[in-house]
């Protein structure tokens, strides 16, 4: 069964987490696939992969269509497709619930930071617990 995790953010600081995430992860051994808004968050959060943790190094790569990433250990793409066989989904954004069960773990977030993004973690949460799912925060 999927693992969904949240992990409670108390200021805007998602690109951080979702690096933190994907090099937690990939230390660990699991490929890694990190779901974004769109192509220029996606292409950010690429760039920014590249810079965030001195002298670190995270191998990945921005999915956007054009390449094959089936050896990649760490995809950033904006669809639902699992193209590296990742067992692990951090979401930097809702997705389905069919899409979250291919996973052994989904990371989602709550964001405690701003009242509305607040309400629609709280739903999301909600969501995959009726969906069957034990979310529980990280």
């Amino acid at each position: 069964m999927t693992r969904i995790e949240f992990v409670k953010l108390e200021r805007p600081e998602k690109a951080r987490h979702l690096c933190e995430l994907a090099e937690e992860f990939f230390l660990l051994g699991q490929r890694v696939l990190v779901l974004v808004e769109d192509d220029n968050q996606g292409v950010t959060l690429d760039q920014f992969m590249w810079v965030w943790k001195k002298p670190a190094f995270l191998p990945h790569v921005y999915d956007n269509g054009t390449a094959e990433c089936f050896d990649e250990p760490v995809v950033i793409t904006t669809r639902e497709v699992n193209g590296n066989g990742a067992q692990v989904l951090v979401a930097g954004r809702p997705c389905s619930l069919d899409f979250a069960r291919q996973f052994q773990v989904v990371i989602d977030f709550a964001e405690v930071y701003d009242d509305t993004l607040r309400s629609v973690s709280r739903e999301r949460f909600r969501a995959y617990r009726e969906a069957g799912f034990a979310p529980h925060m990280r």
